[in-house]
């Protein structure tokens, strides 16, 4: 089975292509009023925090002052975002409740970064004022291999935030009548962009948990109960869906391991989570916020998405949407919000829209931060000999910031997919960079050239396997069950230690002979 509920911490939010084919219904006036509302509320909160911030450290890590809270709150709004909206209900609509263990592996990672990254991170984050993810690398390693991971950085950020912008569009435009596609993706482009590039992180942190509190509060109390009284209730649903839907063993091993491969590592290596790390007043707090991002990555949000997805499996099994006789033959994951446009009111669809665009937003702009604090940080002052003054260097984020955001809406109106830069890039950062960054943190013998090759050579692995569908040279087929990042990632471990203990060997040798 290949699911794609993912998105910028490694969860793809949802097809694309299959907002291509869906047709909501169209808006009331009063819907379209409460959307524009949402709206300009958000851009509110981006001009609020433009006048209180004052320096880069105060636009790219919120001037480490953050709660726990607010912190924890953003990084659920940012990992889950779009994936929970459509992604996970599609799994629900494929394998019912045990598509909820997808998010498991998000708990898990949460927790495992907790215990064992942030102890380290934060400590070095506060000591020596660090930005990004990178600046790790150029602590533990040297500048080549920082701009590296810059790099590779940077383009996967910005392909995710093409794919937010472009998502966002193709939903305005499919629900808002006479809204052409690329009227939508400026106009979802520059709202997104504007309020990340005036507020800095903490606005995005604070539009995150409003966006948050939007979404889980318009499903809690609208979305779920008007489905379930929709279908018929427990008994239409027990009726209507397969057994194996309603039990948590309806998944094999290949999909776990999967999952734990692809989803685990994005919490050791997302750049948006560092500065989330960064912006915390201390361990402490960003302890506690990636404790409570995981709690409701799961049970609370993952049990959530998947029973909208069964709930709209049920009401397509039932006859309930226009034009489909099918539920087998229908797009999974444009089940959950078919079944939100054909079921809800005037004034309930537009807090609903408004809660998707939440959903694509809150990853949107914390993909466009982790882009312009990659492209700034760690490639502009690799390559800058001039030391700014706290007023040039905020204007100088800012400025990239938006730069980075017209690109990315520029090269969403130019490919209608972007999603293939989006998956290359993210693979990349996976199997390239999780070793290195685990080295780096808690193995002393790590070297330089280890990371280097390692990162280069691991991700080249995944995406050449990607491309090439798990084939080798010579017809050799590797096993299609299991993802290329499993590969990426042993080839990645297996150099790094071999390196590593050559050059860490090669070192002593020469030490010795220097001393005797």
């Amino acid at each position: 089975m290949q699911f794609t509920a993912f998105d910028a911490f490694g969860k793809i939010p949802f097809t694309i292509q299959a907002l291509n084919n869906l047709k909501y219904n169209t808006m009331h006036v009063i819907d379209f009023i409460i959307f524009i509302v949402y709206m300009l509320a958000m851009l509110g909160v981006g001009y609020y925090f433009y006048k209180k911030n004052k320096t880069a450290e105060d636009f790219y890590v919120s001037g480490r002052s953050m709660n726990s809270w607010h912190i924890g709150l953003s990084v659920v709004a940012t990992d889950v975002g779009g994936g929970f909206s459509i992604g996970l209900g599609g799994l629900g609509f494929t394998i019912g409740i045990s598509g909820s263990w997808m998010l498991f592996t998000g708990l898990i990672g949460a927790w495992l970064s907790a215990v064992f990254l942030i102890p380290k991170v934060s400590e070095l984050g506060h000591k020596h004022k660090f930005f990004t993810f990178p600046q790790i690398f150029n602590h533990f390693y040297n500048a080549k291999v920082a701009l590296l991971a810059g790099i590779i950085s940077a383009i996967g950020y910005i392909g995710f935030t093409s794919s937010q912008v472009l998502a966002g569009a193709k939903l305005a435009s499919a629900t808002i009548e006479g809204l052409n596609i690329q009227t939508a993706l400026i106009v979802m482009g520059l709202i997104a962009v504007i309020y990340t590039a005036i507020g800095g992180l903490k606005a995005v942190i604070y539009t995150d948990t409003i966006q948050w509190i939007v979404l889980i509060s318009g499903l809690i109390f609208i979305g779920i109960p008007m489905a379930y009284h929709a279908v018929g209730g427990y008994d239409a649903i027990v009726s209507s869906l397969p057994a194996e839907h309603l039990r948590l063993t309806n998944i094999n091993g290949y999909q776990i391991l999967n999952w734990s491969i692809t989803i685990i590592p994005i919490w050791f290596v997302g750049m948006t989570l560092y500065q989330r790390i960064y912006a915390c007043k201390g361990e402490k707090e960003a302890k506690k916020a990636w404790l409570i991002a995981g709690v409701f990555e799961w049970p609370i949000m993952a049990f959530m998405g998947v029973i909208l997805g069964m709930l709209a499996k049920v009401a397509a099994n039932q006859g309930m949407f226009t034009g489909i006789t099918d539920a087998n033959s229908m797009d999974s994951e444009m089940g959950l919000p078919v079944l939100l446009a054909t079921i809800l009111p005037v004034g309930l669809m537009g807090l609903m829209l408004s809660s998707y665009f939440s959903a694509i937003l809150s990853t949107a702009d914390s993909c466009l931060m982790a882009a312009s604090g990659n492209i700034v940080t760690d490639i502009i002052a690799k390559f800058s000999k001039k030391e700014l003054s706290h007023k040039k260097e905020l204007q100088l984020s800012q400025i990239v910031t938006l730069a980075v955001g017209f690109f990315a809406i520029l090269l969403a109106s130019q490919m209608q997919n972007v999603l293939e830069l989006m998956l290359y890039s993210y693979a990349f950062m996976v199997s390239g960079l999780f070793i290195p960054v685990l080295g780096a943190l808690f193995w002393k013998k790590s070297h330089p050239i280890a990371a280097f090759w390692s990162m280069l050579l691991g991700g080249a692995t995944t995406i050449i396997l990607i491309l090439t569908k798990n084939k080798l040279p010579l017809g050799i087929q590797l096993p299609e069950k299991l993802d290329a990042n499993i590969y990426g990632i042993s080839i990645s471990l297996l150099l790094f230690i071999s390196l590593s203990i050559y050059h860490f060997n090669k070192n002593e040798k020469q030490y010795g002979i220097q001393n005797n």
